[in-house]
Parts: structure tokens; sequence; C-alpha cells
């Protein structure tokens, strides 16, 4: 929430008028005509391009949002910013049902930069009650336990009525961060949490995470809902020692093309049929963008970047966007601490252009 004390029936309104403009500003309406006017490619959703920040991200997160993040994201030419969230930042005492307010507004402040400066906003649950990709430990389970259900459907519905007055162009809800269950058990929660949301707020843009963002979920397609890929095929490259992925210190250092992962060697065919199956679904009128993309800065750049221009490319030819895990940090293109980076010094970060000029290309 702005710091002048505005209530937050005033806080929607006022964001309300603000998404009103974007699509002057540059993001598209979204809509599923869109998707005959070039068969073949992903138009239902605009081509997004950004990165994910972090004020929600891990217990103990700042949950608060930086202006100058968002200001210098526009003026950099990107229109898109994902919030991976945890759960417990706003509730209490492990309590999903009780909020903590002044959290929500920080949360209800950075969808308010956002669409300041004509950036799409996606909210993620990258912790929900009973599910982290990460290694944390949860009171119950989301994939079997309907308290853990029920906790996951108030929480969306309760943004869902929070911001049932911000349009879609805005604001879109990812529902869960990188499930690894079977597809049907995951759609059981997904429509849950779907119809939850659309008793609130009919027309607001849903995205699902792939199964683990690798394989889209074909149990989902006819719910209209969008979907979500990665860009971190194959990890020997993306995650080459990076300390939260157990045994990437193993990995072999990385090369591109060329570079084995899994009993696979990889390069840009194989990143093509990886791609494959989210451009089947772009084809048949489905929304799909990449939610998290980039490598790790123990990866050699050379051969990051020349990773990263084929993942691009590939990308940008099925008009899917994409998003960078962070803007400032190991993967972003601020003060990313790579030892064999020439930085440009630019407004007291260090700022990877060669990065830079490539994904502005794209």
């Amino acid at each position: 929430m702005p710091d002048d004390g505005m209530t937050r029936r005033g806080f929607v309104k006022s964001a309300a008028f603000l998404a009103s403009g974007l699509a002057a500003t540059g993001t598209p309406a979204i809509g599923p005509d869109a998707a005959a006017q070039t068969p073949g490619k992903q138009t239902v959703l605009p081509r997004w391009r950004g990165f994910n920040l972090h004020y929600f991200f891990l217990s103990g997160a700042p949950c608060k949002p930086d202006e100058e993040d968002f200001q210098w994201i526009s003026e950099l030419g990107f229109n898109f910013v994902r919030l991976p969230m945890w759960y417990d930042l706003w509730t209490e005492g492990g309590d999903p049902y009780k909020n903590k307010e002044n959290v929500l507004e920080q949360i209800d402040r950075s969808v308010e930069m956002g669409m300041k400066y004509g950036i799409h906003m996606c909210l993620n649950f990258h912790r929900a009650p009973g599910y982290c990709v990460a290694n944390v430990k949860e009171p119950f389970n989301l994939w079997i336990d309907r308290t853990a259900l029920d906790a996951f459907r108030f929480q969306w519905g309760m943004f869902a009525k929070r911001y049932k007055g911000i349009p879609s162009s805005a604001l879109s809800f990812n529902l869960v961060n990188e499930p690894n269950v079977p597809g049907l058990v995951y759609a059981r929660v997904a429509k849950a949490a779907i119809e939850e949301i659309r008793s609130h707020s009919p027309d607001r843009l849903i995205i699902s995470d792939g199964i683990y963002s690798s394989t889209p979920v074909e149990e989902l397609a006819e719910t209209g809902v969008a979907q979500s890929c990665r860009g971190y095929s194959p990890h020997s490259v993306t995650h080459y020692k990076a300390g939260w992925m157990a045994g990437s210190e193993y990995f072999e250092k990385p090369r591109w093309p060329g570079s084995s992962f899994m009993f696979k060697k990889w390069d840009r065919a194989a990143l093509e049929r990886h791609y494959k199956p989210w451009a089947d679904l772009a084809a048949r009128g489905i929304g799909v963008h990449c939610g998290e993309c980039g490598c790790h800065n123990q990866t050699p750049h050379d051969v990051f970047m020349a990773w990263f221009r084929d993942v691009l490319e590939i990308l940008t030819s099925h008009g899917i966007g994409y998003a960078l895990w962070c803007f400032k940090g190991s993967f972003g293109i601020l003060d990313s601490g790579r030892a064999d980076v020439e930085y440009e010094d630019w407004r007291g970060h260090k700022l990877d252009r060669k990065l830079l000029n490539l994904i502005n290309e794209m």
C-alpha cells in the first residue's frame, strides 16, 4: 500500500484506473480470439518479457517492494514481473486462515507499482499450504489432505476477492510453483482453486505451471487456463554448482552445445524437442509463457550466452514470452556476481550489458 494512508478500497479503485491504460502502454488485451490470428504460434497471451522479484520469497523475505526495481525494469524495455511468494509470510503462526494485513498491503503495493509502470504482475504461490518444491516442512500435504486443499482454496479466494477490480491485462494468478505429482493428481487440486478464483473474479487470467514445469498439463486443457514452462534445460548448464540443488557440484563443466545431463546429450535440436509439447499446446490456442529461466553464475558466461540464445530463439519463434529468475542476483542482469564478465557500472550496480543486449534482441 502507498504510504499516504490510502485505504485498500482506494488502492483497488486507483489501481483499476491505472490498469485501464495498460493496453496503451504496451500490454495488449487478452482474449481467446487472439489465437486464431497466427496459426501455430502463441498469441493468446502477450509475449511478456521480464523478471521474477523476490520480495515475498523464502521465510524471512523483506516483504517490501522497491519502486526503483519497477521503474528500471520498465525503463529497460520489459513489461512483466512474477512474484514467487511463500504463504507463511502473510499468515500468522502457521494458521492459513489468519492473514497479516500489513504484509498483504505490501503485495497490494507491488501490484500498484507494476501498473504504475506498465508492467503485468503475476502472483505465484511458490510455497502453498501443503506444498513447496523446495525442501521445507509443511504440516499437511496439498495433494492428499483435504485440510490443505481447503486452505489453498481459501487463500486464492482471498486474493481473487481482494483484486477483483483489477483487469487480467494487469494481473494474473499462477497457481502453484512446479507441482511434482502426476497430472491427474495435480489437476484435481488446480481445478478446485480455479473454481474458487472464478467464483469471485470470473475473468481473472489464471496460469498453471506444467508438471515440474517440464510437461504441459493435458488434464487442464479444457479449463481455459494458460500454462507455464521453464528455461532450465539441461540443469547441468543452468544449475552448475548451485548450492540449493543436491549433486550440482558433480555436474560436468558446462559446454554448449554438447552438455550432458541424465545420460542425454543436449544441443539446439534437443531443445527444440524439449519445447515441442509447449509449442503444440500454443498451436491449440492455449496461452503459454515461460515463468522462469536463466543460468546460475557458476556457468561460464560464454556457455550461458550460447545456450540462452538458442532458448530465446526457440521461445520467440513460438510467440512465448519469458521471465528471468531474478532481476538482481546470480541469474540476473544486475549484480550477478559472475567472475568472467566485464560489468558496466550502472546506477550503483553492476550491469551485464551483453546479457541485456541479447534479451533485448528477442
